[in-house]
């Protein structure tokens, strides 16, 4: 089934799209190229492929369902700049403090 200029005008309009002869010419060869990349496809066998030789056939393992909150391999008190129970204190961002000053921001 071959594309026609009136399709390819027809298809253009939908889309709200201009095209001069020239460009009308050119789509449809580009559309034929397209339709017959997808006719090739629909030729393909539709098996599902081998599965790569490198990839070995079992399960993963799992490890065991343990509850509870993950250990840390370092203290809180080493990660955080300052610790009050239960909480990290990080320091204040300056575009969060009102106080702060403003460099480098224009006032409205």
């Amino acid at each position: 089934m071959a594309v026609t200029p009136e399709e390819v005008r027809r298809l253009a309009a939908l889309a709200r799209i201009r095209l001069d002869d020239a460009e009308v010419d050119a789509m449809v060869g580009e559309l034929e190229t397209i339709l017959e990349h997808v006719r090739v496809l629909g030729r393909a066998d539709g098996m599902e492929p081998p599965p790569p030789a490198t990839a070995e056939v079992r399960a993963a393992p799992l490890r065991p369902d343990e509850y509870g909150a993950d250990l840390l391999h370092r203290s809180p008190d080493m990660i955080a700049p300052a610790w009050e129970d239960p909480f990290f204190v990080v320091p204040r961002l300056p575009a969060l403090d009102p106080d702060a000053p403003r460099s480098g921001v224009a006032e409205p």
